[in-house]
């Protein structure tokens, strides 16, 4: 399952764990290519938590992490920023980076 987050919640969201934070607007093509990819995961995983924020009703939470290009993923372990992922990456590639904070 992929929790929808908010500014007022992102903090408390992923401060503990490993959690994977899609950044996407509705009208981002490669976001919409990306949404699909992060369901699948989050379907199959349970040793990560994912969670995904609009920017356009959340832009103070992409704005105080510099975030400049969407899709923009952000994983975090115990609220430590370990991996800054942008554009479009498969299920594959995604699974290799999620895999070096979780094995």
């Amino acid at each position: 399952m992929v929790t929808e987050i908010t500014d007022n919640d992102f903090n408390n969201e992923t401060q503990s764990g490993v959690v994977l934070t899609d950044f996407w607007a509705t009208w981002c093509g490669p976001c919409r290519m990306q949404s699909p990819v992060i369901d699948d995961l989050a379907s199959e995983r349970d040793d990560i938590k994912f969670t995904k924020m609009d920017i356009d009703q959340n832009p103070k939470t992409p704005e105080e992490l510099g975030i400049q290009a969407i899709p923009t993923l952000l994983l975090k372990k115990d609220g430590e920023i370990k991996e800054r992922i942008v554009g479009f990456h498969s299920k594959e590639q995604l699974s290799q980076i999620i895999d070096k904070y979780t094995k």
